[in-house]
């Protein structure tokens, strides 16, 4: 696997570009020139405005989402997987609408967050899960409410001079989201886009037969040293459940797993005159998930609208309104309601229904049937964002802005569980309905000043401030105890409880910029922010993040005019501060009482946190340098970026004596690296006429480390523990050595050589951030044709199979658990050489968890989409009035090159951001084939 991944990465770098220098033999054509020249002019989106590419001094990557739209994902962040360097992103589930892992340039904080601030038309908006009905860890990803069909572009910020200016909240980059507009004098055009195709899960875990597993169990109980005569799996005569041969397989992963179904409809108008613009657009999505009772649905609207008011004065609106309907089943951790665990993890050899015809029940989990039956679980996300904004030039260089933003999100969830399942059964039915509300209102005012004195100079100022507000609340109800199964709402149940909270902060921000540019050559960028918070002590409420970023345009420079081969060639360096407090509550500084206490049936209060006045800004420094090179007349483009960030203060939790009467406190204690690179390398390979041939490829590498954390603190699961001197997610597991082939035990590293193993044993042994991770895509187009073919990949990250330590328990948990295929590997006799150990449920073979057996190679190059697509000549179009129509079939996940043992090692059990790499009842990506047609009017 490493040698593959090694030989594509030699090839992307080496023999490409020599390839591309041989299609270049030829002086080159004013197409490519002009092509050239459009490059080097692109605007691209950066904080408060936008830039020529020429003229950026920060680490921005700019994503067209026309390159993107092909890919049939509930949300637009899973859509930028692979596509941009050092940004990696990670499906938790194979569930569409679930949580992604979104990191730009590594994970920078343990508390406090580490999502980027999303920007969608100079909206800050939420991108937290609402969810708090349990989905046993995972949870709902709310960016899925935004319709990818409406993105124009999308920049990614990753260094200090592009971020700075957002000050607090670009700790961890800035994604700033564009949607489309109209054109001003034009006429109106109509867009309607739709595809539909289906979905399937194209591996499953294998699990042993019933006759297997009663072997298995047979042989457990032999070695533990019982009599032959008694082993459970004997003559029914005897007393036993029958022969082993005589055991029934029941498939329940294939009664649980489907082909699933997708559509998509999205119907656009746009157009202007002179004076106005406007960008109307509907859209509905629907995903039938490839596991039953997992569905998506999205409706949306979209309005965007600019009016001229005169020659100075500029009026506009941004509008999305979404509606986001899922049905949910708890896919994750634990067996109360877990519907893909009461698939995987039941004994294959276990009926369905008892001899009665009744549902039977087994090893602690609900029977699969009735959970497919009478699962209802389900949430409506529905959310308005917007903006309304003004422009006018004071002057012919000096220009004011102001605007009000809104995001708001009403998230009604509710679940009821009836009779026929566990949780139901213990409380004669379980309903639980919780709505919460979250609403981000952001008003800014801007001024800004250019000016070109004499030809050499250019100078540009912006100034602003900011007021944001943050409300939070949430009510929540349940009843227990119900008439009957036809009873579902919680007033018709005979007990009750509900409760209620509400929470806000505000931030009020003063933020500026100035630019300066020599002849095209002598870049210069200041930026300065300061923040304050409600949320951090009185004395420590502001802080000041600020950044400056200069580069050197070398090919305007005369020694370098006249070197065809180069085409471009900037040098970036910039150094910065940026701040971080998401993640702790709204008022962690101060010291907190709570009511609803009962004493002797009086109300009362209890003291809920203990006061931290000193509690401040959590605080990252970056620099970063960089280098834009373009060769053959950009037929060759390469960005380098290589970077350090250090983060200190960070904002924890830290524990406190059980005397103090609290738990924790929340302070500033403990210090993070991140260090790497990113390298992005685009090509025109070959440029004809009627045929186009363009790669893009990108590779980075980020190196994590916790500088300084007093006290190590274990994630959830207690598989991963942060601490001092090692990376973030870091697996701590007793080490395996080996298997004796002699005897069939296993033997384990006694790292304190005390002669016994203990928790004293456990080690960090790798870790579930990659090493590399990239991306490498390939756009041919032939005349009305056009092919893409699209791969991502990670190398050197763990992922802990938690699933194979349920599964390869060597008989020790018999009816409670099912047995994989891997356990036919076992020891069971002298001379054998495996790592599976001897069947046991005496000693330490299959008693300790975790283990660094389970810990497998996530490594994987991954066919992440291939797309065919034809677009019908325009003579051809213009008969039925059509300007475009353009039809295509497009697949996903068509191919996986891995080592783990699972299904997909891209999978992760929790939404909780400090576990990453853990695998236990999480299905897994599916593989998508869908055709699709693009047709404008």
């Amino acid at each position: 696997m490493k040698k593959s991944l090694h030989v594509l990465i030699m090839l992307c770098l080496l023999v490409e570009p020599l390839l591309n220098y041989a299609q270049t033999v030829a002086p080159p054509d004013t197409t490519i020139a002009s092509s050239m020249n459009r490059a080097l002019s692109e605007v691209i989106v950066v904080g408060y405005g936008a830039q020529s590419k020429n003229a950026v001094v920060g680490a921005v990557t700019s994503i067209k989402a026309a390159g993107i739209k092909d890919r049939p994902v509930a949300s637009f962040d899973q859509q930028l997987q692979g596509r941009a360097p050092g940004v990696q992103v990670s499906a938790n589930t194979g569930v569409p609408g679930d949580g992604i892992f979104f990191r730009i340039r590594g994970t920078t904080s343990i508390n406090a967050g580490n999502d980027p601030l999303y920007v969608v038309d100079g909206v800050f908006i939420n991108n937290q899960s609402l969810q708090k009905v349990t989905t046993q860890g995972q949870a709902n990803n709310p960016l899925a409410d935004i319709n990818p069909a409406d993105i124009e572009s999308i920049s990614i910020l990753k260094d200090a001079t592009a971020t700075a200016i957002y000050g607090a909240r670009a700790a961890n980059g800035v994604v700033l989201i564009t949607t489309k507009r109209g054109t001003y004098n034009s006429r109106p055009k109509v867009g309607f886009n739709t595809y539909a195709g289906v979905a399937w899960a194209p591996e499953l875990w294998e699990l042993v037969t019933g006759p297997e597993h009663a072997t298995i169990i047979n042989e457990a109980w032999v070695n533990d040293g019982k009599p032959f005569a008694t082993r459970p799996f004997r003559p029914k005569s005897e007393g036993g459940r029958g022969l082993p041969e005589e055991q029934p397989t029941y498939d329940r992963l294939h009664d649980i797993f489907r082909t699933g179904a997708i559509q998509n409809y999205d119907l656009s108008l746009s157009g202007g005159n002179e004076k106005t613009r406007y960008y109307l657009s509907g859209g509905y999505n629907k995903q039938l998930a490839d596991i039953k009772t997992n569905d998506y649905q999205r409706a949306s609207l979209k309005v965007n609208l600019d009016q001229q008011i005169n020659d100075r004065v500029r009026v506009g609106t941004s509008n999305s309104l979404s509606r986001s309907r899922r049905t949910n089943a708890r896919v994750g951790d634990g067996p109360q309601g877990g519907i893909l665990q009461a698939a995987l993890h039941t004994p294959t050899y276990l009926p369905k229904f008892n001899d009665d015809g009744t549902y039977a029940k087994w090893a602690g989990f609900d029977n699969l049937d009735v959970l497919i039956k009478y699962t209802d679980m389900h949430s409506i996300s529905t959310r308005y964002i917007g903006n309304l904004y003004a422009e006018a030039d004071i002057l012919r260089k000096l220009k004011f802005r102001t605007s009000w933003s809104l995001d708001y999100n009403d998230y009604d969830e509710y679940e009821y569980w009836n009779s026929y399942t566990n949780r139901g059964s213990a409380s004669k039915g379980l309903a639980t309905s919780s709505v919460s509300k979250n609403i981000v209102w952001v008003n800014e005012q801007t001024l800004s000043y250019r000016t070109s004195p004499g030809q050499k100079h250019t100078l540009g100022v912006l100034v602003g401030n900011s007021i944001q507000g943050n409300i939070a609340q949430q009510t929540f109800a349940q009843g227990t105890n119900f008439p009957s199964d036809a009873y579902k709402q919680i007033a018709s149940a005979a007990t009750t409880t509900a409760s209620s909270n509400r929470a806000e902060n505000r931030q009020v921000s003063f933020f500026s910029r100035v630019e300066y540019n020599y002849e095209g050559k002598y870049l210069a960028e200041v930026n300065f922010r300061a923040d304050a918070s409600s949320k951090f002590g009185t004395d420590k409420q502001w802080g000041y993040f600020p950044s400056l970023g200069v580069a050197w345009r070398a090919k305007e420079e005369r020694f370098l005019q006249a070197v065809d081969v180069i085409s471009d060639l900037k040098i970036r360096a910039n150094y910065g501060l940026t701040g971080n407090q998401n993640g702790i509550g709204n008022f962690a500084s101060r010291g907190l009482w709570g009511g609803g206490s009962n004493y002797l049936d009086n109300p009362g209060t209890i003291p809920q946190q203990l006061a931290n006045p000193e509690l401040g800004w959590e605080t990252t420094r970056q620099w970063n340098l960089g280098l834009d090179l373009g060769l053959i007349n950009d037929r060759i483009s390469i960005e380098f970026n290589w970077y350090d960030k250090y983060t200190s203060d960070l904002l924890l939790n830290l524990p406190l004596p059980v005397s103090s009467g609290f738990r924790t406190i929340a302070s500033n204690s403990g210090e993070i690296s991140n260090k790497g690179f990113e390298l992005g390398i685009n090509t025109t390979n070959i440029r004809s006429r009627n045929f186009i041939w363009q790669t893009g490829f990108n590779i980075a590498r980020n190196i994590n480390r916790i500088e300084k954390l007093n006290i190590p603190i274990d994630a959830s699961y207690s598989v991963e523990r942060m601490a001092q001197g090692y990376p973030m997610h870091s697996f701590y597991v007793y080490r395996q050595l080996y298997v004796d082939s002699k005897t069939g035990d296993a033997v384990y590293e006694d790292v304190n050589k005390d002669g016994k193993i203990t928790a004293a044993d456990r080690q960090m042994t790798g870790q579930a951030t990659p090493k590399f991770f990239g991306g490498l895509n390939n756009n041919v187009s032939y005349k009305g044709f056009d092919l893409t073919v699209f791969f991502n990949f990670q190398w050197g990250n763990k992922v802990y199979n938690s699933n194979r330590f349920f599964h390869e328990s060597g008989g020790t948990r018999d009816d409670r658990r099912a047995i994989n295929k891997n356990q036919l590997n076992r020891w069971q006799k002298p001379g054998d050489v495996t790592d599976v150990p001897r069947i046991t449920t005496i000693g330490n073979n299959y008693a300790l968890n975790p283990v660094s057996r389970f810990l497998e190679d996530g490594s994987f190059l991954r066919l992440s989409s291939l797309t065919l697509g034809y677009t019908v000549p325009a003579l051809i179009a213009k008969r039925i009035h059509a300007s475009n129509i353009r039809f295509y079939v497009s697949s996903t996940n068509l191919w996986l090159l891995k080592k783990y043992k699972g299904p997909d090692p891209e999978v992760n059990v929790t939404s909780d951001p400090n576990v990453q790499g853990y695998d236990l009842g999480t299905p897994p990506q599916p593989r998508t084939v869908q055709f699709g047609l693009n047709l404008t009017l």
